[in-house]
């Protein structure tokens, strides 16, 4: 009970604090410090913003929205931002106070109310309740004759100085005395006006936090705000409106939303950054004069239009989805977004759902692919023909001339993935070798649908060796007819292609194989997500019980270690095996709190995410099982890629996250290879060894050398080394 109340205390302490960092879409608690402390330079208004977002998160909390949201900021940041504006404009009193409370709890509820508009079109809500709320505020406050406006500012160095002493007058004076462009002040002044600070002081520490938080989003706040001054000079609009206004910070947010929050950074990104200079030009001086009319400030409102307006464009594209790309996991921070989502591409077909294997045992020749010699051309380019074959690459065996002769022939056929028959075509004879039937091209055929628009066909089966009927549900890998030589067939093979119309003849369509192994000089390897190529010879992954027991985690399985870091005393580290709220399964270390996420296909298991504390022995876990082939197969090597940002290297990465949108030079590697199998009567045990390295230009700066044991259906052992020296080792507890 105790526990848990400290647990609730502690996750509201994290949303007023995160409810700062949350102003630049940032959950970073450092970056949040040094915000809130910018806040206090006028006392009044970082007390007021203070009060606001507690009174926003109490009043959240009573009402009984989620935990997890609150802790997050998301019901704060813009009750921070009233706060803020009512601290900076009027004189503290008892009524300023009362006003500053319900103002707050007002903000929350716009908060719901506007989330919940804007999510019926999978948009953000932004700043919009704060512009709201501190309008309404300001309109009625105009009528409270208690309250009065402020004259704080006037003698800004004693205000400074009462709260600050002579070190912070100082540091003010100093960075006033720096010689810089007038363009330069003007970017801090506008980052300090975000928190309703006027001097450039505040910017310099908020800017000093942003590449603290994000080097990307420090670089965008550049490109936002020296465009729109650009634009300001070429045009010759009223430059004062940028700089003593303080409004440019609507090109700032502007930039840092669009260019690496909800648009992954990119080339593309940062050019769109630029283009939309002018529009928020046009807004900010629109609404400027309009609302001006009425003696209100626009605020934000130029962000909050022009990100609105772009992220809603966006959702329209027929093409083009990756010029600019969106987020589909939201990092909360750019560097996280890049790196996440570009790893995400390079080890999954985006657009591949469902996973197929091949349809065949065993290993087979591909002796036409796609855009083949012979028959895959033009709108049926797209399909493989599979055949056996011997040592010398022969398909046959004797002189060729009967249908037995071939390897192939008759051989069991497997559905490549889950699916409902939707055609089937039996009764053509075989022909005879060297012959052809134009009449039925296809010949025996079954067509499996296993989504909308994706399709699976055989074709050339051996007549009355189909297995399975029209309408039926067929299993991945479940045997569904033979290879034979019907149709438009001179020699026994089977057909294979994708398509996404449910006709026989219909046009091929362009899907890759989910995995199978390659067959090379070296041994196995494991190809996924790929189009197998004529003259390869291929495989499915033939399962090994031991293998996939020992990575068969369920949830509620819990998994103990027994661990020695650096030959020290041992301890036992356990494991929870959990699953979210979105069916995402993962491995969570009940002594760090650190989340290993993965999923398991039945024959491949791997992880796509990991979070928390890296040094843990999940993280080395994480690191040596990134990918594992639920199978032993001998010198089988398995590769792939982490994001780069899995390592711990700040100094590197940090410099090389602002070349990231433009350049990597940087890669973050991951090989596996199955060394042996001993086996007896009683148990085997398969030996592992996998390396994680980093490289910059293809040099290794780090490496991490792993050896592991699966016995008895579990994984029995694991060490760590880096730069040969032991790090930590561990063994199943008993």
């Amino acid at each position: 009970m105790i526990q848990k109340a400290e647990k609730s205390i502690t996750l509201f302490l994290e949303g007023v604090l995160v409810s700062y960092s949350q102003v630049f879409f940032s959950k970073q608690k450092v970056f949040a410090l040094i915000l809130m402390a910018v806040t206090f330079f006028d006392w009044l208004t970082g007390f007021s913003g203070l009060v606001a977002v507690l009174v926003a998160n109490v009043a959240a909390s009573l009402i009984g929205y989620h935990k997890h949201h609150i802790s997050q900021g998301l019901y704060g940041f813009n009750s921070l931002l009233v706060g803020l504006g009512i601290g900076s404009n009027y004189e503290p009193g008892l009524e300023f106070f009362f006003v500053l409370v319900f103002a707050s709890l007002f903000t929350v509820m716009l908060t719901v109310w506007i989330e919940a508009f804007f999510a019926k079109y999978g948009l953000p809500y932004l700043s919009w309740p704060f512009l709201i709320g501190l309008w309404i505020i300001t309109l009625a406050s105009r009528q409270f004759s208690s309250l009065h406006m402020s004259e704080r500012g006037i003698f800004y160095l004693n205000d400074l100085y009462s709260y600050g002493g002579l070190l912070l007058v100082k540091l003010y004076q100093w960075v006033g005395d720096i010689p810089m462009h007038i363009s330069v002040l003007a970017y801090f002044k506008s980052l300090a006006a975000i928190f309703f600070q006027e001097n450039a002081l505040a910017g310099l520490l908020i800017a000093v936090g942003i590449v603290f938080y994000s080097r990307i989003a420090f670089l965008l706040s550049l490109v936002g705000f020296f465009s729109g001054y650009l634009y300001y000079l070429i045009v010759g609009a009223n430059l004062s409106e940028l700089i003593y206004s303080y409004i440019g910070f609507n090109y700032i947010l502007t930039a840092i939303a669009l260019g690496g929050f909800f648009i992954v950074p990119s080339r593309s990104s940062f050019l769109w950054v630029i283009l939309l200079t002018p529009i928020i030009s046009f807004v900010i001086t629109s609404t400027s004069a309009f609302f001006g009319l009425m003696g209100l400030s626009i605020y934000s409102l130029g962000f909050n239009l022009i990100v609105i307006l772009f992220l809603y464009v966006l959702k329209f594209r027929i093409k083009n989805y990756y010029h600019p790309e969106l987020v589909v996991v939201q990092q909360f921070s750019p560097e996280r977004n890049l790196y996440s989502q570009q790893n995400y591409k390079v080890r999954f077909d985006v657009s591949a759902w469902t996973m197929f294997s091949l349809p065949v045992i065993g290993e087979w020749t591909v002796t036409q692919g796609h855009d083949g010699k012979h028959t895959h051309r033009d709108d049926w380019r797209h399909a493989w023909d599979f055949e056996l074959q011997d040592e010398d690459k022969k398909t046959w065996d004797n002189d060729g001339l009967q249908l037995k002769d071939y390897y192939c022939y008759g051989k069991p056929v497997a559905a490549p993935a889950d699916g409902l028959v939707q055609e089937v075509l039996d009764g053509v004879p075989d022909n005879l070798p060297g012959q052809m039937n134009l009449g039925s091209n296809w010949g025996n055929t079954i067509v499996i649908k296993h989504a909308d628009k994706v399709y699976s066909k055989l074709c050339h089966l051996k007549p009355g060796s189909i297995k399975t009927i029209k309408g039926a549900f067929v299993k991945k890998g479940e045997i569904i007819a033979q290879v034979g030589n019907s149709g438009r067939s001179p020699i026994p093979h089977l057909h294979f292609q994708m398509q996404a119309d449910p006709f026989i003849g219909s046009k091929t369509l362009d899907y890759p194989l989910a995995s199978y192994l390659l067959t090379t000089e070296d041994g196995p390897e494991l190809i996924t997500y790929a189009r197998p190529k004529e003259g390869q010879m291929v495989s499915n992954i033939v399962k090994d019980q031991n293998m996939v027991r020992a990575f068969n985690f369920v949830p509620g399985q819990t998994i103990s270690f027994e661990m020695t870091l650096n030959t020290l005393a041992k301890r036992v580290v356990t494991w929870e095996v959990k699953s979210d709220m979105y069916n995402y399964t993962y491995l969570e270390c009940l002594e760090s709190e650190s989340k290993a996420y993965f999923y398991n296909t039945g024959s491949l298991f791997y992880f796509t995410h990991f979070e928390g504390d890296k040094t843990s022995l999940l993280y080395y876990f994480y690191l040596a099982t990134y990918k594992i082939v639920l199978g032993y197969h001998h010198r089988l090597r398995v590769s792939d890629t982490f994001p780069l940002n899995a390592f711990r290297n700040r100094f590197r990465l940090f410099w090389h996250d602002f070349a990231a949108p433009f350049y990597f030079f940087m890669s973050a590697v991951y090989t596996l290879d199955y060394v042996s199998l001993d086996d007896n009567l009683n148990s085997s045990t398969i030996t592992l060894k996998s390396r994680a390295s980093l490289r910059t230009l293809n040099r290794e700066n780090l490496s991490y050398l792993f050896d592991l044991q699966i016995s008895d259906g579990r994984i029995s052992r694991m060490s760590v080394n880096t730069k040969d020296t032991l790090v930590v080792s561990g063994e199943i507890a008993s």
